[in-house]
């Protein structure tokens, strides 16, 4: 009996659902390579990224966190939900998992306050992820009328971060 090397994919991708969950992790990214065209991208989260507008799916089921490596829809036409600051038309939303600083270092002023104005490519607050601290620009000029996150909280992908009008 022959077996494809993707016969033991599902096994997998449970496996790194039952790491995530042991080690507390919110989410996992692998790679696996099969041959020179052949290979398996697998992104695991127990969230749903916000990226980009979704329209109202069926809800997941709890036990079955591999399940939202599906991706959601996108350029849907949902309606924004003005309770959803990630719906918001002026969202800054965080380009990666990390952990949020909204001054350059510790005690120093924030980057911005809220009724700030700022312009287009400032940086508005930190990212840090895997030890490097990556600058987030404001999308566009504005003024900050809510920020969403505190200082040295963990963030998620597509996570709003604060709001420029």
């Amino acid at each position: 009996m022959t077996k494809t090397p993707h016969d033991g994919d599902v096994a997998f991708i449970e496996a790194l659902a039952e790491l995530l969950n042991k080690n507390g992790l919110a989410e996992l990214s692998v790679k696996r390579d099969y041959g020179e065209n052949d290979s398996l991208n697998v992104r695991v989260s127990k969230y749903v990224s916000r990226a980009a507008p979704a329209a109202p799916a069926a809800p997941v089921p709890a036990a079955a966190p591999a399940a939202v490596a599906a991706a959601a829809p996108v350029g849907s036409a949902a309606p924004a939900d003005p309770a959803d600051p990630a719906s918001h038309p002026g969202a800054v939303t965080s380009p990666m998992v990390g952990t949020v600083y909204l001054s350059p270092e510790p005690g120093s002023e924030p980057f911005v306050t809220v009724g700030a104005s700022v312009k287009e490519g400032q940086t508005v607050l930190i990212v840090e992820a895997m030890k490097t601290m990556n600058h987030i620009p404001a999308p566009r000029a504005g003024t900050v009328r809510r920020i969403l996150v505190e200082d040295g909280s963990p963030v998620e992908y597509g996570a709003p971060l604060l709001i420029v009008e």
